[in-house]
């Protein structure tokens, strides 16, 4: 079993930066995608970003591409999304995530965390 534990998240103003941590439990972390996923009140969740396990390749909802990065360090077990330029429509619960093989657009993943609330002011 893989624990994932998510922290970083507040309350923050419209252009702000924040970066969000998601560590995990045991010693094959390396082994794993990871990715990023939100959800607003009332919406669905949705894709934000993605990491190979080697941190070679990523990928990002366009929504996001440009203002978020997606890192990963192996040798402390933690998945990181730098989030700059935030805006409202960014307000939502962040959950990480974790699969042996990909971290999938449509969220079929192994593993999720609790989640962390990040909250956009205009």
């Amino acid at each position: 079993q893989v624990q994932l534990v998510e922290s970083g998240g507040r309350l923050v103003q419209a252009g702000d930066s924040l970066r969000l941590s998601c560590a995990a439990s045991g010693r094959t972390f390396s082994s794993y995608a990871m990715g990023w996923f939100r959800q607003a009140p009332g919406k669905e969740r949705e894709f934000v970003a993605a990491i190979t396990a080697t941190g070679s390749g990523t990928h990002y909802s366009d929504s996001v591409k440009g203002r978020f990065t997606i890192s990963r360090d192996n040798a402390e077990n933690t998945v990181y999304l730098q989030m700059n330029s935030l805006k409202p429509e960014d307000t939502a619960v962040y959950y990480c995530a974790a699969d042996r093989i990909v971290v999938v657009v449509s969220g079929r993943v192994d593993y999720w965390g609790q989640g962390t609330q990040v909250a956009v002011s205009s």
